[in-house]
């Protein structure tokens, strides 16, 4: 299903559908404030392992980070973090980050990387924080598939390729093509792993 959501007022009852969908163990594609993204309920072991299908990864290999409604839903997945971090998350988010922190026992074991850390972001974009509102909890975040990313800014073109492999693709306008910034949190010093949308100055 190809379902448009207004990128600025979503639709409750489109928000409800969707999270519906993602608690009987969907797979949808949604739109972030950089690229779409292939998202599921982390809680939903199959769905998880769905998206490393379509991604062709093993999902203990893949780099699978959560979206979060904002910093106390974020808090919850990870270890509990200093003054300074908190400061800097605040400051950064939402945006277009991903932080990888280390991760707490809130996080299914499916989704903790070898290190027990997870990437956690909380995007700049309505459509996902509303569908994480409504859910509950935080949403999974994988990139799609393949290399052609012009291919993933329009949603109805996400429909045609991807149509049959997921349940819902959530149309909120055209997308970013460039990805979400990421930090490793995870030592003292920080490190920038991928440069993406955001900038970064620390």
């Amino acid at each position: 299903m190809l379902l448009q959501v207004h990128p600025d007022n979503p639709n409750p009852r489109h928000l409800r559908t969707i999270a519906e969908c993602l608690l009987s163990g969907g797979v949808i594609i949604y739109p972030t404030d950089t690229i779409y993204g292939l998202g599921c309920d982390i809680f939903q072991h199959k769905a998880v392992e769905r998206i490393a299908r379509i991604k062709q990864v093993d999902p203990n290999k893949a780099q699978l980070s959560f979206v979060c409604y904002d910093l106390s839903d974020l808090s919850q997945y990870t270890k509990s973090i200093s003054t300074p971090l908190y400061r800097l998350l605040k400051h950064y988010l939402p945006g277009p980050y991903t932080f990888i922190l280390p991760a707490s026992k809130e996080v299914p074991k499916i989704l903790q990387s070898k290190k027990s850390t997870i990437g956690l972001r909380v995007p700049n974009n309505n459509i996902a924080r509303h569908i994480v509102k409504e859910l509950r909890h935080p949403i999974l975040s994988a990139s799609l598939p393949g290399d052609m990313v012009e291919e993933y800014t329009d949603p109805e073109i996400m429909y045609e390729k991807f149509g049959k492999l997921v349940d819902i693709v959530v149309d909120g306008g055209i997308g970013g093509m460039v990805p979400s910034t990421v930090i490793d949190c995870t030592q003292d010093t920080y490190e920038v792993i991928r440069e993406g949308a955001g900038e970064w100055s620390e």
